[in-house]
């Protein structure tokens, strides 16, 4: 490959265009016979990456996002950017599990659909559009309010706890996006979605029991609660019932499958329960819900 070529691809990932191949100084029949030996694939129409790269991409989980740039090169729409689920996924954000593989892109002048990819038209006001790489996208929060828009009013709030966790963006900035698009199909969703929104939850199991408390006709409950006793921390719980004393541990099985901090499955059952003894010495419930108490 010219290093012309290598150096334009590697700002995109390996990813690079037959104009830009010619342009370099490949001609057409090279460029057939390369994509033909399997030295060369192509993405799209027109959109090409060494086999390579593409390999190594895939290795280092970004499959995703070189799917969602061929597809925007071969657009060759400069104002288009990957919106929704497809953003999410951008973004490092939890998808439902019924999301499909079809790039969602939204653009300011033209509806359009694809060989793998549906594109809305709308409008994308200042600060709505941003870059991942070399990827345009929409915001954090334009993002979730589209996806919202769309998704189970549970996934929706999964994700949005998420985004707020990894600091995306605010739950101010969701509720006004949220509000500006009171007139578009699902923009109530979306409000009630941003409304119930809490960036206290760690886990989507965390934000999946607060909505099903809060289903269940029990008051919100605080979340993230130091509890002291003796003037000491004993422990930071989930969700707390301060009238109650009820202090409730969202329990996912990953916690003690694969710890973090270097701690065994054993050690981390022995200081669970440990922990749960002293809140139970100063007279705390304690409830712990798994998945599987929440249901489908």
């Amino acid at each position: 490959m010219h290093p012309a070529l290598r150096a334009s691809a590697e700002r995109r990932y390996g990813v690079f265009t037959t104009a830009e191949a010619v342009a370099a100084g490949h001609g057409h029949s090279e460029i057939q016979n390369l994509t033909a030996s399997g030295r060369w694939v192509r993405l799209r129409r027109g959109v090409l990456i060494a086999a390579d790269d593409l390999d190594r991409a895939r290795h280092e989980g970004r499959a995703h996002r070189i799917d969602c740039l061929a597809v925007l090169l071969s657009l060759g729409r400069p104002r288009t950017a990957v919106s929704h689920a497809s953003a999410a996924r951008l973004w490092g954000l939890p998808s439902p599990r019924s999301a499909t593989d079809l790039i969602r892109l939204t653009d300011p002048d033209r509806w359009r659909r694809g060989q793998g990819y549906l594109m809305s038209r709308a409008p994308l006001s200042a600060g709505e559009a941003w870059r991942i790489g070399p990827v345009r996208v929409t915001s954090a929060a334009r993002t979730l309010v589209d996806c919202a828009r769309e998704w189970p009013l549970e996934d929706a709030v999964v994700a949005m706890d998420a985004a707020l966790l990894a600091r995306r963006t605010t739950a101010e900035d969701l509720r006004e996006k949220a509000r500006s698009i009171r007139h578009w199909p699902g923009a109530a969703g979306a409000l009630r979605a941003a409304v119930l929104t809490d960036g206290r939850a760690e886990s989507p199991l965390e934000t999946r029991g607060r909505l099903r408390i809060l289903g269940a006709g029990f008051p919100s409950p605080e979340l993230q609660v130091e509890i002291h006793a003796a003037g000491r921390l004993v422990g930071v719980v989930d969700a707390w019932f301060d009238d109650a004393a009820v202090a409730v541990e969202f329990d996912g099985r990953i916690k003690y499958s694969d710890p973090w901090r270097g701690r065994s499955p054993e050690r981390v059952l022995w200081e669970e329960k440990r922990r749960e003894d002293e809140l139970r010495a100063v007279d705390i419930r304690v409830l712990r819900i798994a998945d599987a108490d929440l249901g489908s």
